[in-house]
């Protein structure tokens, strides 16, 4: 990822460098031995998105970068729940950069209660938390609505959207598919606001299109929110990224599993099970999702003998920290 440095009034440099943050680029990726893959002839390997920077994993890291280039030291106001992962990703940033961050969380009844292990993580990075009730919160595009929301931050923030998913987050998941292009034929996403998906396709495409001659690796996205709405989402994002579609991709909308922030039974065993099976904590709002329906997809024959496939791991789940701490795997998106 280049980085950039800006001159002050007197000439002086005031470097934005975030190679300082020393990010693990590429990521790892993790060939596993999983019977219910191999007797149908499969490969399975894992893309490690989640060590890429302990603070700014997964597919946080490939969707703020360019935006944090663009804002270049200035504030930076963004949106989220409760528990997303998202805000953290971004207060995470400002401290480490030295920014000042703002961010909008949905649901103003938080506002008396204590703060959950996520915000605290938020507050304790230097974030202002501003509550909103959910209808503000639903209208935080509409453009009065969001002069409101700006006056809530230092001058000249630079808005970053909920999830982090614009035409910059899209480009920078590009490398992501480049990374994997020529070593995979179809890579699984879990996906909540679609930004991921729209620039792992078009980095997997060796040119423009969908999908383009001479072939090159299939993204597939699962989603983890019901809805149905998200595949003109990763459209709009390809638009306003690309000038147009990109790439060969496609959603499985089967497993949500009840929605957004839902963990049944069955889906913590299966969980459970890949962990024993792997030796890998799985974070399970979003990379247990997706690990379940590629693993239904292959048992259900979805894919010919010989096929490579890579499952991302977009995050890791709640882990201590030194400071003592909770950093809960979960996102508002």
């Amino acid at each position: 990822m280049r980085t950039r440095a800006r001159h002050t009034d007197n000439g002086r440099v005031n470097a934005f460098d975030l190679s300082r943050l020393r990010p693990r680029i590429p990521s790892p990726l993790e060939p596993v031995e999983d019977e219910r893959f191999t007797r149908r002839g499969l490969t399975l390997s894992l893309k490690r998105e989640d060590l890429i920077h302990p603070d700014l994993p997964g597919n946080k890291w490939r969707k703020l970068a360019l935006n944090l280039e663009a804002a270049a030291g200035r504030p930076v106001l963004t949106f989220g729940g409760a528990y997303s992962n998202h805000l953290r990703a971004v207060a995470a940033a400002g401290r480490l950069l030295g920014f000042p961050t703002v961010g909008i969380v949905r649901g103003d009844e938080l506002a008396g209660r204590p703060l959950n292990p996520s915000l605290a993580r938020c507050a304790a990075d230097g974030m202002r938390l501003v509550f909103v009730d959910r209808a503000t919160y639903r209208a935080k595009n509409d453009p009065a609505t969001r002069a409101m929301l700006l006056e809530r931050a230092p001058a000249g923030a630079y808005v970053v959207p909920e999830g982090g998913s614009n035409a910059l987050a899209v480009q920078g998941c590009v490398e992501l598919g480049r990374e994997l292009a020529g070593r995979a034929d179809t890579v699984a996403v879990a996906c909540g606001t679609g930004g991921t998906l729209a620039g792992l396709a078009a980095g997997l495409s060796p040119g423009p299109g969908a999908p383009p001659a001479g072939g090159g690796g299939r993204a597939l996205g699962v989603p983890v929110l019901k809805g149905g709405f998200l595949g003109g989402e990763v459209r709009a994002l390809q638009d306003a990224a690309f000038g147009g579609p990109r790439g060969d991709w496609a959603l499985d909308e089967r497993f949500h599993c009840g929605g957004y922030a839902r963990v049944p039974p069955a889906l913590d065993a299966f969980a459970r099970d890949f962990e024993a099976r792997h030796g890998l904590a799985i974070e399970r709002l979003y990379v247990a999702k997706m690990l379940l329906g590629l693993t239904t997809l292959a048992e259900e024959g979805a894919f010919p003998a010989g096929t490579r496939l890579v499952a991302v791991v977009t995050g890791a789940p709640d882990t201590p920290r030194q400071d003592g701490g909770a950093q809960p795997a979960v996102s508002s998106r």
